[in-house]
């Protein structure tokens, strides 16, 4: 026998509700686990976007003639949007810069009815006992999944660094897919933001190691700081891989792979505005009309790659070659393989344009 039903309830419901002292939000089993401001405000850029929030787990049970609501599953949920409801913080630049600084009470008068209109997903448990509770609270921890780092840094941070890395993710997502850089089952588990972050990372702070990655969560989660004009040099390097190769064809070659489109990405950013720690002599102003030149060394180089196999410390090549296919094959994320991987293929970008 089923025992709970699925409905939609508005947020004019569950204020009403409150005010009416008909909901519970701090039943004896609820953690009393303390939002951010700017995690509740991500929550309330949600909603006023209209997009999905995840389901609330509600029970309701007869004290007297009175109808009590317990919230089982989403107490900060509900906390942050009464917060907002009662003026206790603004909505973050972070998350909306049209509405940044804007109290529920300043909003405009549609935004104002939109919000209290929109629906929250509600499971009803109907009159279960205290045990049952307890259960069904232990069962919705329990199916928590262990996290990957990049899921862990989205469950922990939503700040400036986090809305920057997610966006360009979801902005280039249809390229990487199609150039294969990136395949469905990893979208499952953020892999187009773990990529696009790392790219801005080094875009920000110079070329260096995937570890330092939740640094840079921290350092832009209040202040927006570099991100504009890494954010701008992202974009124009996108445009340029994609002028390069179409992400069909690129799908067809060897920098597919992540270790050799993270090279392929910051060296042309070096060449065309310069990242810290790779070679400033290596800079050069590329222009449209040398796209094809830089095709042709591109497709030269996944050639020679395909070409060397897994023979390469014994293969018949020069030994910048040598060293390039070895940086990419042992501790790519390390710092120093980076650098030396993105000078090699600098140098070799730049001699193809000025011959």
């Amino acid at each position: 026998m089923k025992h709970f039903d699925s409905r939609p309830y508005s947020i004019a419901d569950f204020i009403e509700w409150r005010d009416s002292g008909l909901l519970n939000l701090s039943p004896d089993f609820q953690r009393r686990a303390v939002w951010t401001e700017k995690a509740k405000s991500y929550l309330i850029d949600t909603i006023l976007r209209q997009k999905p929030v995840p389901k609330l787990i509600v029970a309701q049970e007869l004290q007297g003639n009175r109808s009590v609501r317990v919230v089982v599953d989403g107490q900060q949920r509900l906390r942050a949007i009464f917060g907002f409801f009662d003026g206790d913080f603004k909505i973050s630049k972070a998350h909306n810069e049209e509405l940044a600084g804007y109290t529920y009470e300043s909003l405009p008068a549609e935004l104002r009815k939109s919000f209290l209109k929109y629906e929250l997903a509600v499971d009803i448990l109907f009159d279960p006992e205290y045990k049952d509770l307890l259960d069904i609270f232990a069962r919705i921890n329990t199916y928590t999944v262990i996290l990957k780092k990049q899921e862990k840094l989205n469950a922990e941070y939503v700040g400036y660094f986090k809305q920057y890395a997610f966006r360009l993710g979801i902005k280039y997502v249809d390229y990487l897919l199609n150039a294969k850089v990136i395949t469905k089952a990893q979208i499952t588990r953020m892999v187009e933001a773990e990529l696009a972050g790392d790219l801005l990372m080094n875009l920000v702070g110079g070329i260096q190691t995937n570890k330092n990655i939740e640094n840079y969560y921290k350092r832009f989660e209040e202040e927006e700081g570099d991100l504009p004009r890494a954010s701008r040099v992202f974009d124009d390097t996108m445009s340029w891989i994609g002028a390069i190769y179409p992400g069909e064809e690129m799908s067809l070659t060897n920098w597919s792979r992540q270790v050799l489109f993270y090279t392929l990405f910051i060296s042309i950013a070096h060449l065309n505005h310069g990242v810290k720690g790779a070679d400033p002599q290596l800079r050069v102003s590329l222009k449209p009309a040398q796209v094809g030149r830089l095709r042709i060394k591109l497709d030269e180089l996944s050639a020679k790659w395909e070409e060397i196999g897994k023979d390469w410390e014994k293969a018949p090549i020069d030994n910048a070659l040598r060293k390039f296919v070895s940086l990419s094959r042992r501790a790519t994320t390390d710092t120093t393989s980076r650098v030396g991987r993105v000078n090699y293929l600098s140098s070799q970008l730049k001699q193809a344009v000025e011959q």
